[in-house]
């Protein structure tokens, strides 16, 4: 078999640092954001908002839909699920690439320090994406790309440190573990 060196002399050193996550960041100014109880995965009307509808919201977000529910876009009449409040300003964070489990654990480590001092954030997310044409998802199983794709989780964390999991895969495979 190769031994290191041979694969380090394979690879250029341009095509190890197109390997290195690609992040970036963006702030979002008066957005407006569901309510949510951490012990409440349900939600409860004019109260707090569900896990599905926070999933949802979330998606419009990432993506960068318009949430005031205007007639005239061809795009999305989406709107933020009630009861919502607005948030001054959000962080976006996203990073692309290769990354490993132990860097995720890091990352929702170092999140969990938005909650130090002073303590303006009542709840974040991370959500992890797998690439939609991944070879498998969870388990041992192939990764169906049938339709979307999908394949990835989304940690909800609030400041008590409980936290929501939500996970997302495609109708022809495994669920996770």
């Amino acid at each position: 078999g190769a031994d290191g060196s041979t694969l380090m002399s394979y690879f250029s050193k341009n095509q190890i640092q197109a390997l290195k996550p690609k992040i970036t960041f963006s702030t979002l100014r008066d957005l407006q954001c569901p309510v949510l109880q951490s012990n409440d995965l349900q939600g409860k009307p004019e109260e707090s908002c569900s896990t599905e509808e926070l999933f949802e919201w979330l998606g419009a977000v990432l993506n960068q839909v318009s949430l005031d529910n205007k007639s005239s876009s061809f795009l999305s009449t989406y709107c933020c699920p009630e009861p919502n409040t607005v948030v001054e300003k959000a962080f976006l964070c996203t990073i692309t690439g290769f990354i490993i489990p132990e860097k995720i654990i890091q990352l929702l480590e170092q999140l969990c320090c938005y909650f130090g001092e002073p303590k303006l954030a009542y709840w974040l997310t991370l959500t992890v994406h797998g690439f939609a044409d991944s070879p498998v998802s969870w388990r041992e199983s192939e990764h169906g790309f049938h339709k979307g794709g999908e394949n990835l989780y989304n940690f909800v964390i609030f400041r008590n440190l409980d936290y929501w999991l939500q996970m997302a895969v495609g109708a022809h495979d495994d669920c996770p573990p």
